[in-house]
């Protein structure tokens, strides 16, 4: 989003993550921080000039830990008591109006630091009378190593694969300033593809998706006038979000029928010249073997019928790992 400083924009760019993350059953934890709270962190423990490995430190700290942390400040010549005010803000605790309200205190002689606990607290305002799913969590020690961010900054990570974060982003309000265009606010976020891949790969949740995407019902080619006939019933089962597939060819009959079998297609429709007269289509069970006439509308109801029955299977199942 370019061109506006307006928090609304953070807002929505939360929205649009949560809305993707519940349509890929991932449960995820949405953390965020402020770069104006890491400068006001760097301001009160009397190292301003030191911001950049400040945070280059801090973004370490689920990596390394925090002794790590603090002898990477040592080496970059940090004293001491700098380094026990930052490992202080770094122990909050509470929830995220709590950790807003300590902050506040801590940062009474730092403009900037006070700027950056009024932004993320206006971000929690608008977030209140909003249907968010996920955690969203206050993390001061999210700190993202890049430089360019300026206020907001955020990750995701899924809370039930051992993964670091699958989204990250935040407010650069210069960046574009590096390409001629000046005073250009902008935020954004990225999504890793590979690492959400893996994680939901790590959760078996490719199943759901394999359930949702597989045909269901499997038409029977035996010509030209029927194969145009079934095309018609073919677009009326799209329409109801039901996959259905007519064979291409007036091929043999076993051959179509190895064909539904090898791709597991519970149902076979066979519409002949009968069916025609009648308006009606004689649908297989794959399962039971079991062959029964029925009029379109009880076949959209039969295979949503399944339909829902193997997604509670899945979701029992799912619930249960």
């Amino acid at each position: 989003m370019i061109g506006s400083t307006s928090l609304l924009n953070e807002v929505e760019l939360l929205q649009i993550v949560d809305e993707v993350y519940q349509n890929l059953q991932l449960n995820v934890v949405f953390r965020i921080n402020n770069r104006k709270i890491l400068a006001g962190l760097a301001e009160i423990a009397g190292a301003s000039d030191k911001m950049i490995d400040i945070t280059v430190a801090i973004d370490k700290l689920d990596k390394i830990g925090l002794d790590k942390v603090c002898e990477e400040l040592q080496s970059k010549e940090i004293t001491d008591d700098a380094i026990a005010k930052i490992k202080e803000v770094l122990a909050l605790n509470g929830n995220n109006a709590e950790k807003l309200a300590t902050l506040e205190t801590l940062f009474a002689n730092s403009e900037i630091g006070k700027k950056g606990v009024e932004e993320l607290r206006t971000v929690f305002d608008y977030l209140a009378p909003l249907d968010i799913k996920m955690e969203v969590l206050f993390d001061v020690t999210l700190a993202r190593g890049l430089n360019y961010y300026t206020g907001a900054i955020f990750e995701v990570s899924a809370k039930d694969a051992e993964m670091g974060s699958i989204t990250g982003g935040g407010r650069y309000d210069n960046l574009t300033g590096v390409f001629g265009l000046n005073d250009m606010s902008g935020v954004g976020i990225s999504f890793g593809a590979d690492r959400i891949y893996d994680v939901m790969l790590q959760l078996g949740l490719f199943e759901h998706i394999k359930l949702e995407d597989q045909v269901q019902v499997f038409f029977v080619n035996f010509g030209e006038k029927e194969a145009v006939y079934c095309l018609k019933i073919l677009q009326e089962l799209r329409k109801n979000s039901i996959n259905a597939e007519l064979y291409p060819d007036s091929a043999k009959m076993k051959k179509q029928m190895n064909y539904a079998n090898a791709k597991n297609i519970p149902f076979v429709a066979l519409v002949g010249e009968s069916e025609m007269e009648s308006d009606l289509i004689s649908v297989k069970n794959m399962a039971t073997g079991e062959q029964e006439k029925m009029n379109l509308t009880e076949l959209v109801a039969k295979i949503k019928s399944l339909k829902d029955m193997m997604l509670c299977e899945y979701l029992n199942l799912a619930g249960r790992r």
